[in-house]
């Protein structure tokens, strides 16, 4: 079978562009080996954010306690992960819908590549004028003893039940949000971080004052640490470490690799494609084509441009449709991107750090503020809140925002919008918001 593009992953990158090209009137098909619908809908944002909401209730109800809110609030976790398959059980095959209907072909199988326009599903050869890897992410090896008895991403989602002792290997994304999942699920909770502290992508101040809320409920945090083996004991596991004060050891029933991801391209055979990669990524050109090979482009994790996000796939899956349908004049703009941890309460930043605006030499106006006695966190006693936005002083427009506790992770959207169309902070704070909302708080802020 002969395709004019093939698309090797069915996430969001993939959905994107394929119904774009198919729109043009390509021949097209997309081929995965897992259940279609990639990543973010089945085993990361949306299943995580679904869990997160029972999550809330009990936060909510431990914030409130002595407040005017009484009584006893458990996640009854069978539920809750019933719930989270109302949404994802019906995704793949909604999916597979939706591409039919475009007249889409859908493969399933392993895609691994014969030649520079050959590719192998399964036990069939299907031929393309060109190609998009849009394979998403997977964990990184870590190559230590005992490295098949981590869970992963996908495995925490899938639990039918808690276990009781959960140690996170790792500090990032994974490791905030599933702590704060599993803690207040009941779980005992310990992460183990190879660096000076968690989160390493948010700004250190807000990630300093976000620690209160893993204290306050009870998940242990140990930096400095580093990952030496993992091993079983009868039906439990021991996992060593080390540290500055020497050797760790931490028992659980549940280990869960939180230490990065990186795209998922090891299984391709790239080489027989002519596919030129370094250091576990594909080497891409301005337009997301690989500098090697020009019938294969890249997006989302896969391509690794730019972060690690759900609305970037989208983004790069835009820019190399544009691309491949009228040929190469588009790149991707990554300016204003917001990323958000969902721990309670979120994380969330935008824009430039204070560390690079200083290293781009650029002429600075910074507030920087824990917050805990504004309205916003005292209206639902959440002692966790505070910022610190970055303004340009000759322009006035916003460089950065970096928000921690109530409503973050929907205000930094106001603050992706400004930086993305360079408002200044006089648009901002000559802006009627309603209040008492989070982003009526936002003027003060700047």
């Amino acid at each position: 079978m002969e395709y004019d593009l093939v698309i090797i992953g069915t996430g969001t990158a993939a959905m994107v562009c394929a119904m774009r090209v198919a729109k043009a009137g390509w021949r097209v098909a997309v081929v995965d080996e897992k259940p279609f619908g990639g990543t973010c809908a089945l085993r990361g944002c949306d299943p995580k954010k679904m869990l997160v909401a029972g999550a809330e209730a009990i936060d909510a109800k431990q914030r409130m306690t002595g407040h005017g809110v009484e009584g006893d609030v458990r996640i009854a976790w069978p539920d809750l992960i019933r719930f989270k398959r109302s949404f994802t059980d019906p995704v793949p095959d909604k999916h597979e819908r939706r591409y039919e209907e475009a007249g889409i072909a859908t493969l399933h199988g392993t895609a691994t590549f014969m030649g520079p326009n050959r590719l192998c599903v399964g036990d069939r050869e299907i031929g393309y004028r060109k190609i998009l890897i849009a394979s998403g992410a997977r964990p990184i090896p870590l190559a230590i003893p005992g490295e098949e008895y981590l869970t992963d991403n996908e495995g925490f989602l899938e639990l039918p039940s808690l276990p009781k002792r959960i140690v996170l290997v790792g500090g990032g994304y994974i490791a905030a949000e599933f702590s704060h999942i599993a803690a207040r699920a009941g779980a005992e909770v310990t992460i183990l971080q190879r660096g000076p502290r968690m989160l390493t992508q948010f700004e250190p101040e807000l990630v300093g004052w976000l620690m209160d809320a893993f204290d306050r409920i009870g998940i242990r945090v140990i930096t400095d640490t580093t990952v030496n083996a993992i091993r079983k004991r009868g039906r439990a596991y021991v996992v060593h470490a080390s540290g500055e004060g020497g050797p760790i050891e931490v028992a659980a029933d549940l280990v869960v690799h939180a230490a990065g991801r990186v795209p998922a391209i090891e299984r391709l055979d790239l080489e027989k494609a002519g596919i030129a990669a370094e250091n576990g990524k594909l080497k891409l050109n301005e337009f997301l084509q690989s500098m090697s090979n020009p019938g294969v482009y890249a997006a989302g994790d896969a391509a690794s441009n730019g972060p690690p996000l759900t609305p970037v796939s989208s983004h790069d899956a835009k820019v190399v449709a544009a691309n491949l349908v009228d040929g190469n004049h588009r790149e991707p703009d990554y300016k204003g991107v917001p990323s958000v941890a969902f721990t309670l309460p979120p994380i969330a930043r935008v824009g430039l750090t204070e560390a690079e605006a200083i290293e781009a030499g650029l002429k600075l106006r910074l507030k920087c503020e824990r917050a805990s006695d504004w309205f916003t966190a005292r209206r639902v006693a959440e002692a966790v809140y505070g910022y610190k936005t970055l303004v340009d002083e000759d322009t006035g427009r916003i460089l950065g925002a970096h928000l921690v506790g109530p409503h973050a992770d929907e205000v930094i959207n106001i603050f992706g919008l400004a930086i993305r169309h360079g408002l200044t902070v006089e648009d901002l704070k000559t802006t009627m918001f309603a209040y008492p909302t989070g982003a009526s708080d936002i003027g003060y802020m700047l």
